[in-house]
């Protein structure tokens, strides 16, 4: 277990137009973060441009791109000059046809270290993933990195606990969620402010259920639905918790911001020893949670 603090930076953007136009703005952000010592940088979900998943169009395949590719070739060299762990989040293209919503580490000093491709595919109005989208294929497994195990997750597994606790299990020292998630513009206040602390409380749970840290940020600002009157209101938020839950740092709502904190993993050795969640697990009697429903 590494035992000094983890230096971690969030970059909460917006989108910036055009896939040109905001890998410009993510790598000025790595050089200011790099300079403050961040060691490990979280990027939000698919990056490198609008959330085009609010409507079904074939033409929207055209933005995915291989892995390795270009994008990974301008941030591994970013990581490697900088001296960063990157997590970034792209639209794989993975064959003719076959397309996956995927996370990818880049070390300082290997380039690629591991990818993650979404398991859990949303299908809602403004989120029709699954037109895009085949559910991932390589499991629950953290990365190995420079700076640790990184449990790598995207946006809609944010809301599943099975996911958080197999990253754990699997050894991560930290669970990081690449995320674009907003309200309807629409919605009644209170409802907009239901959603959101919603989406907070089940992942600070999270932390507190596995005794470890997670790191969340999503993308902020309006961007409208590419054909009809609507769009999405990114609502923010990005954030960072400690072993027990605890707010250790979050961005506003409105804005992009850069998040910038030190994440002690010691302190979750620290903690599963007062509260042993992973020894008390009955794993004998979950036997019916591989069903999709008990009738």
């Amino acid at each position: 277990m590494r035992r000094t603090p983890l230096k971690l930076a969030l970059l909460q953007q917006r989108d910036h137009g055009s896939a040109t136009a905001n890998l410009e703005v993510i790598a000025a952000e790595l050089r200011v973060v790099a300079a403050a010592g961040a060691e490990l940088v979280l990027l939000q979900e698919l990056h490198n441009g609008a959330y085009f998943c609010q409507h079904e169009a074939v033409a929207e395949f055209d933005r995915a791109e291989p892995i390795p590719g270009p994008t990974t070739e301008f941030l591994a060299g970013l990581a490697a000059e900088l001296q960063l762990v990157i997590v970034a989040s792209m639209f794989e293209r993975r064959a003719p046809g076959l397309y996956h919503n995927t996370a990818v580490v880049l070390d300082k000093t290997s380039g690629i270290v591991g990818k993650y491709r979404k398991m859990h595919i949303p299908d809602d109005p403004g989120f029709y993933e699954k037109f895009y989208f085949t559910p991932g294929d390589l499991g629950f497994e953290p990365i190995q990195t420079s700076v640790g195990k990184l449990g790598v997750l995207v946006c809609w597994d944010q809301w599943y606990p099975e996911a958080a606790r197999l990253m754990a299990l699997a050894g991560a020292d930290v669970l990081l969620y690449p995320t674009a998630i907003g309200w309807d513009r629409d919605d009644a206040s209170a409802e907009q402010q239901r959603q959101r602390e919603a989406w907070i409380t089940v992942q600070r749970a999270h932390a507190i259920a596995n005794g470890v840290p997670v790191a969340t940020c999503n993308r902020v600002g309006f961007e409208p639905q590419p054909e009809g009157a609507g769009g999405i209101q990114f609502w923010g938020s990005s954030f960072v918790c400690g072993a027990q839950g605890e707010l250790l740092a979050q961005a506003g709502s409105e804005q992009p911001e850069r998040l910038m904190v030190q994440i002690d993993l010691q302190r979750s050795e620290d903690v599963r020893r007062i509260w042993p969640f992973l020894r008390d697990r009955r794993i004998d009697a979950y036997g019916g949670i591989l069903q999709r429903y008990r009738d």
